[in-house]
């Protein structure tokens, strides 16, 4: 089975997710770099795909580095190098027979680059359908699991139970 890593273009997504731009547009950068974050913390463990995301020098300059913020690596390029071309970079380098590589942006021009590596493509606002699904799911399953009665949540094969009914009864004697 193929490893999945998905790229997240960090301001490009921020920009195209509604909720994320508010924060943007009300010079609440910063929240909307923690909110994406802590979303796509969730769906990585939901999915199973490694996340990395990447934010360019433009409104936070400094010195490059990667992170680990929630799970998630977070890279910040240099003052001279793009968001783009590092992830143009990384998915041209990871993407393997072992290793599909996803680029979520909505740069149509990063896009093609992307393809023509032979890494998936996928927009900002087809990636927050698949987090907001994962958080129905999520949540559905929770639901589930919490309105099951209490007791044995744990499903013990029938050699499982007998053993622990017959240690029960060898503790319940020496008493």
């Amino acid at each position: 089975m193929k490893k999945e890593l998905l790229i997240v273009d960090g301001y490009n997504v921020i920009g195209s997710w509604p909720h994320l731009n508010q924060l943007k547009l009300k010079d609440q950068l910063p929240e909307a770099r923690d909110q994406l974050l802590w979303d796509l913390s969730e769906y990585q463990k939901y999915s199973g795909k490694k996340v990395i995301v990447v934010f360019d020098a433009m409104y936070v300059p400094g010195n490059a580095r990667t992170v680990q913020v929630k799970n998630i690596d977070v890279v910040w390029t240099s003052k001279n190098e793009t968001a783009d071309s590092y992830i143009e970079a990384l998915a041209t380098k990871e993407q393997s027979l072992f290793t599909q590589v996803e680029v979520a942006t909505s740069d149509h021009a990063e896009q093609w680059t992307i393809f023509s590596a032979g890494a998936l493509r996928i927009p900002a606002p087809e990636l927050l359908r698949s987090v907001k699904r994962a958080k129905v799911e999520i949540k559905q399953v929770t639901k589930t699991y919490h309105q099951r009665p209490l007791g044995n949540r744990i499903n013990f094969n029938e050699t499982e139970a007998q053993k622990l009914r017959d240690l029960y009864q060898r503790l319940d004697q020496d008493q």
